[in-house]
């Protein structure tokens, strides 16, 4: 299997407004603090937590990418990438385990009452070369993403900030003005890839600097990264001496790495791995809940989908503890057709959906759709997203649909999928909801793989990033799920674990924290015991 990508498929808030005080942090893959530093992550390792011990040096197995590896934080793209960038950089915010939007070299955020202009102070922090991160930095750093010459990950969400007009008040003062009211700006502070670095700094492969917890010692592309401790770090010290990242792309070069001792710390297991190990005493599990969303999505603006009804029977077809079960090897739980399950926002309210054919029976002859027949697009390009076809086809034909499975390329599926067809298997990584509605969900966004085409719904979203009240914000975010649950494109059935693996003396790593959150990958806080 080809190396994940960090949001596992190329379709890539905050509530509390104001002054916040310096946090653990929350990345698009971070976490808050990490379980063992008194932090929420969960168990602070195998043998539990105790106090941090100093030194050493930790060997974290991840896919790579091979010989055009980069180390430029602007490029991430694989978890190996977004997981060296996170030692070597910071961003003004990060994703807590809620995915809310959490402090990190932002002191501190405020809006003026339209919510089309935000002030942004920054802590006091320094660069590895010692000098201070500034708000003119930010404007470089922001300036280079969206360069539209340039691909950079984060362009797409600095999209509502207007970078000519925004401004540095003072060497720690950012005014950012954006395009229109936006009331989760914090969202876009902690956007993937949205890392700071100097005023006009290019060369990452050779020397990267950054204001992350580590020093930049070695990169071979492909092969090896070797950082070091930053004592000086704003958010304290790192308890390691150093952190090396190894390139190991076959699971099974990561697992018996781990076994055999050549590395602590081992990304992206599967679920039989997970059921091999865990509880025996010699490498410990961890399992990052609620990582990766598991769907079908449904095309609502073409036959048999264009009629909610359809739509409607489809959520009731599934059997969705049989596809978690069978397509996920039981390693997540079940979904109820919203994205964002124990996220933030989140409208947990909702009767859980069961199978029930009978129902789904009579909508489809309403519908005048007996005896209907779909195809089903899919491919190997993530995990589950076969098994989980052929599941539902055999669930569908007791309601008396026929599915036929297609199984397409994994180098074009996500392109292939996003126009062509009615019927594709879909996955996504951890984002705020906010960010799910913006970038798949409105008229206008450029990956809506349902394509869901509503003024109301748009309008609702608006609505929301013009309410500053957290309450009634969250109100509306709850009427645009009720109308995505009745009548929405997305039959989401799982939400996937994300599994990795630790050496038994390794503390400190957070249990509990999304992929694609702060605590994921966060090595400034581990220690070996």
């Amino acid at each position: 299997m080809p190396p994940a990508p960090l949001d596992d498929s190329p379709f890539p808030g905050l509530r509390r407004r104001g002054f916040l005080a310096a946090a653990g942090g929350a990345a698009g893959l971070g976490a808050l603090a990490l379980a063992g530093c008194g932090g929420p992550g969960g168990s602070g390792g195998a043998a539990g937590g105790g106090t941090p011990r100093r030194g050493g040096t930790l060997r974290a197995a991840f896919a790579g990418g091979g010989a055009s590896e980069t180390l430029d934080p602007h490029r991430t793209n694989l978890f190996a990438d977004a997981a060296r960038a996170k030692a070597l950089f910071d961003k003004l915010a990060d994703y807590g385990n809620d995915l809310s939007a959490q402090p990190r070299l932002a002191a501190s955020w405020e809006p003026n009452d339209g919510l089309d202009r935000w002030r942004v102070k920054l802590r006091k922090a320094t660069f590895h070369d010692g000098s201070p991160v500034t708000a003119d930095a930010v404007l470089y750093s922001y300036r280079r993403i969206a360069d539209p010459k340039e691909g950079f990950r984060a362009k797409a969400s600095l999209e509502p900030i207007d970078l000519k007009a925004s401004r540095a008040l003072d060497s720690r003062t950012v005014e950012f003005v954006l395009k229109r009211p936006t009331a989760e700006f914090p969202n876009v502070l902690a956007a993937f890839g949205a890392y700071i670095v100097p005023e006009a700094a290019h060369d990452f492969d050779r020397k990267p600097v950054g204001s992350g917890p580590f020093r930049f010692v070695s990169f071979r592309p492909g092969r090896s990264t070797v950082v070091e401790r930053n004592d000086a770090y704003w958010d304290g010290a790192p308890h390691l001496d150093r952190l090396e990242f190894i390139v190991a792309n076959e699971e099974s070069a990561r697992v018996n790495s781990l076994l055999g001792g050549q590395v602590e710390y081992a990304h992206e297991l599967t679920p039989t791995t997970a059921r091999a190990h865990e509880g025996k005493g010699q490498i410990e599990i961890v399992r990052l809940r609620n990582s990766a969303m598991q769907a079908f999505a449904m095309k609502t603006d073409r036959a048999p989908f264009d009629d909610k009804r359809v739509r409607e029977a489809f959520f009731l077809i599934a059997d969705r503890k049989e596809l978690v079960a069978g397509a996920l090897s039981g390693a997540g739980e079940v979904g109820n057709d919203l994205f964002g399950k124990g996220y933030e926002n989140y409208a947990d309210d909702l009767p859980q959906r069961v199978q029930d054919l009978d129902k789904a029976r009579h909508l489809l002859k309403k519908a005048g759709a007996e005896n209907l027949r779909v195809t089903l697009d899919t491919s190997d390009v993530a995990a589950g997203f076969t098994e989980a076809a052929a599941i539902f086809r055999d669930q569908a034909a007791e309601a008396g649909v026929r599915v036929t499975v297609r199984t397409g390329s994994k180098d074009t599926y996500w392109a292939d999928t996003l126009d062509s067809g009615t019927l594709a298997s879909y996955r996504s990584g951890a984002m705020p909801i906010e960010s799910h509605f913006s970038q798949r969900l409105l008229t206008d966004s450029t990956t809506n793989a349902t394509h869901w085409h509503h003024k109301d719904f748009d309008a609702l979203y608006q609505q929301a990033q013009s309410t500053k009240d957290d309450t009634a914000r969250a109100a509306v975010y709850g009427r645009m799920q009720r109308r995505l649950y009745a009548e929405g494109g997305f039959l989401v059935w799982g939400f996937a674990d994300w599994i990795l693996g630790t050496a038994q003396n390794v503390r400190g790593v957070a249990h509990g924290a999304p992929a694609n959150t702060l605590d994921w990958a966060r090595f400034d806080t581990v220690w070996l015991a």
